[in-house]
């Protein structure tokens, strides 16, 4: 009798532990990664380059039968905090507010984010401050701690070099950012001879230029790169540079056939 009686005291609060309610709240993310190719995995924790898009979903567990899934309100708060850019002073903003159960936001700024998800189940006389039967993460009175997500956006950084060898030696053969680019959200760019005629433009940070007008590769000599792009932090990249081009040789034969310059 006292080992039943025993058993009974340590499961019976085991037993109404597990008919609450839980949530776990998760953010998957998805970004294009340098190859063209799409990556994901949990952005908890994460420090990111922009863009790039997360799936938040609350995760939810709710008891069978005891009434929490009669009305469940969901509130998702999104903070982002970054340093001021005209001071050293950090201010705090609220990027967005979300009711659904599992949403998809893209994300473009630099900073750092916490997304808290606040809970309500009411009981099945309806939704009103009387009738909430369990809460989690609300700000006052909690039931539980909060449970959040935190990643950061690191700010932009594009550069490029000064020329290319279009020669497919397998070594700076195409024209594209300097390794390290980041946080580049709008982008696009071209090519110009010295008379002014476009050769080629591509629109995808991603992308490069290699060498080639119209499946041949460019006479050497010095080309005009225009690039207009923005960053995460919302910084406007204006770059206007001479390119050299030095196909060099290849079994003893040059390789710039074109006429294009």
């Amino acid at each position: 009798m006292k080992r039943i009686l025993f058993i009974s005291l340590v499961l019976m609060p085991l037993l109404a532990w597990a008919q609450i309610p839980s949530v776990d709240p998760i953010g998957t993310y998805y970004r294009i990664d340098e190859n063209g190719e799409e990556e994901s995995g949990d952005v908890n924790g994460q420090v990111m380059n922009a863009p790039f898009r997360v799936v938040f979903t609350a995760n939810t567990t709710i008891p069978e039968g005891e009434g929490y899934n009669s009305y469940v309100h969901y509130e998702w708060t999104i903070t982002n905090t970054k340093l001021s850019r005209e001071s050293s002073e950090q201010a705090t903003e609220t990027v967005i507010k979300r009711y659904e159960e599992e949403f998809e936001l893209e994300f473009t700024e630099s900073g750092s984010y916490v997304v808290k998800l606040c809970v309500l189940f009411y009981d099945e006389e309806g939704e009103s401050e009387d009738n909430i039967r369990y809460k989690i993460n609300e700000d006052e009175d909690r039931d539980e701690e909060p449970k959040v997500i935190t990643f950061s956006i690191s700010e932009s950084k594009l550069e490029f070099p000064n020329g290319i060898s279009p020669n497919e030696d397998g070594y700076n053969d195409k024209l594209k950012p300097k390794d390290g680019y980041k946080g580049i959200v709008d982008f696009h760019a071209a090519i110009f001879n010295r008379w002014g005629k476009k050769l080629y433009a591509w629109d995808d940070v991603n992308g490069s230029w290699d060498g080639k007008v119209n499946g041949k590769v460019v006479k050497d000599g010095v080309y005009f790169l225009h690039v207009s792009a923005k960053g995460s932090d919302g910084i406007d990249y204006s770059i206007k540079k001479a390119i050299n081009v030095i196909s060099g040789f290849n079994n003893g034969e040059n390789e710039g056939g074109s006429t294009e310059e």
